[in-house]
């Protein structure tokens, strides 16, 4: 899942993307409204925090500016403005949901993922195909109750793949959500993190095909999973 954070406190940018990181998250920073929206243009994401309190454009006008283009985005608002009034009128322009600063972040991070889960998963924090569980709020992948360790960018891989699962994800796509800040990563790159992803879990029934020109798709197989020790 990758998340922006529009903040221009650097201290706490930092803090937010040091902690959304350890947690699996993949982060980018803008601390500018200006630059944000060019983030937005040109990259992929899955969420935006969003403070209000921005140098070049109130943080409310920018909200209001993202749900006209229609953006497909759950907005958090993280903000100092905590007032009852701040917190009807975050909601009413459009913002999923509103924490007044200081915050706990343990508590900020249960809402993000319950932010996703209600966009993108339901109610469920687990995502099945063939013989594998992706459990998004712990980050792992489970067989029959054991977990499948995988490094962490093919963890991320799955993930997108998993989260577009019957959708061709282009290489592009794939590099703009597991990029972070001053990396990026390589078309060879992505195809190593392919190859050896899909060695892991064909036995799980599960394949990738790649489509040449296109990207890739991700697919249950027909037929009975192996039962591979994870």
């Amino acid at each position: 899942m990758k998340i922006l954070i529009i903040e221009d406190d650097a201290v706490l940018a930092d803090g937010l993307t040091h902690t959304l990181n350890s947690s699996g998250y993949t982060t980018r920073i803008a601390n500018t409204g200006r630059y944000a929206e060019q983030l937005l243009a040109s990259e992929d994401f899955d969420l935006v925090v969003l403070d209000l309190g921005l140098p070049d454009i109130d943080g409310l006008e920018l909200l209001r500016k993202l749900r006209r283009k229609k953006l497909p985005l759950p907005i958090m608002i993280l903000t100092a403005r905590d007032g009852l009034n701040d917190r009807i009128i975050g909601i009413e322009q459009g913002a999923d949901d509103y924490m007044g600063k200081p915050f706990e972040l343990r508590e900020l991070e249960a809402r993000l993922h319950a932010l996703i889960r209600r966009c993108y998963g339901g109610f469920s924090t687990d995502i099945r195909i063939g013989a594998l569980t992706l459990d998004t709020q712990q980050h792992r992948v489970l067989s029959q109750g054991q977990t499948l360790s995988l490094p962490a960018r093919e963890y991320g891989v799955l993930e997108v793949l998993l989260m577009q699962a019957g959708k061709v994800v282009t290489k592009d796509r794939l590099s703009q959500r597991l990029s972070s800040e001053g990396e990026s990563l390589t078309d060879n790159a992505i195809e190593i993190h392919i190859h050896r992803l899909r060695k892991r879990i064909e036995p799980y029934g599960i394949a990738i095909r790649t489509l040449r020109g296109l990207g890739y798709l991700l697919e249950e197989t027909h037929g009975q999973p192996a039962n591979p020790q994870p």
